[in-house]
């Protein structure tokens, strides 16, 4: 056995609810995802995952839902002990939406919904997989109505409530995002990058992100940009320990540009490496127009 074994996410819900965003912002934060197990598979699953071998995975997820035909969602249940037994803690987080959106949604991305095939209408389906997925409702340590949620939100979410929740105390997300969408009503901190030299004016950096080693390498080399780092990382070291003490379960420090691309993702990423180095455990970043 490993010294610390994994934790386990079991991601369920209704087609159409967010899903596959969800279990992709996973696969991101470095779970180790497996979409569409059959619930049966789980307990052999997890037995392999903990096994004492290298490189094991500490963050695992799954996604277990009504595309596995042949399998008995109401025994997850079980399944959930068996994992439990083997010292996984499962959590089990079930994504819905109301009908009237999932119907939309279908109709905008022209998806089939996977239990159309048994010659059902697609009200008739979502009504159908409602009563299957029940017991996973009912068996849920969470419950995430997506109906008013985009893309964006919901990825936000799982980051703030998966990533930052792994030791107690003090977490930090560090967020980009373009001025002209707005700054992020849960922002903290919030600084602005447009004073500093843009990419974007460089045909051959234009196409990129603030992640890329090119974009990276070019503002490195800018003296205004070192000096801003430094004032923003000098004033994050001050008083971020001194939030440690509030009724907090983590802080945002967003970074805004023109449009959140280039300046205002490389300071996300740039800050956040800071704060890893100077010892915060629990640190992840979002990029708001990117992500």
């Amino acid at each position: 056995m490993s010294a610390v074994p994994p934790s386990l996410v079991i991601v369920s819900g209704l087609s159409g609810s967010g899903k596959s965003v969800a279990l992709k912002t996973f696969e991101d934060l470095d779970y180790y995802c497996v979409d569409n197990l059959p619930v049966e598979l789980l307990p052999a699953f997890v037995r392999s995952m903990v096994r004492d071998d290298a490189g094991l995975p500490q963050r695992l997820a799954v996604g277990i839902d009504v595309r596995s035909r042949n399998s008995d969602l109401s025994r997850l249940a079980e399944w959930r002990v068996t994992a439990d037994a083997l010292g996984v803690g499962a959590r089990l987080v079930y994504f819905e939406a109301s009908d009237e959106v999932l119907l939309r949604r279908f109709a905008d991305t022209r998806r089939r919904h996977p239990l159309t095939r048994l010659g059902l209408s697609l009200p008739e389906a979502l009504a159908r997989e409602r009563e299957l997925t029940r017991p996973l409702r009912e068996e849920a340590d969470a419950v995430i109505d997506t109906s008013q949620l985009n893309v964006h939100q919901l990825r936000r979410q799982v980051i703030t409530g998966f990533a930052l929740e792994h030791t107690p105390g003090l977490s930090l997300l560090f967020e980009s995002f373009a001025y002209r969408h707005g700054v992020p009503e849960e922002a903290d901190f919030v600084f602005d990058a447009r004073v500093l030299p843009n990419p974007h004016w460089d045909p051959e950096l234009r196409p990129l992100t603030g992640r890329d080693p090119r974009v990276r390498d070019y503002l490195d080399a800018q003296p205004d940009v070192d000096a801003y780092v430094a004032q923003v990382a000098g004033f994050l070291d001050t008083w971020l320990p001194r939030l440690r003490n509030e009724t907090r379960a983590y802080v945002t420090v967003a970074f805004g540009c023109t449009g959140g691309k280039h300046r205002s993702v490389y300071l996300a990423e740039r800050l956040a490496a800071h704060a890893r180095g100077q010892g915060w455990e629990e640190v992840a970043t979002y990029h708001r127009e990117q992500d």
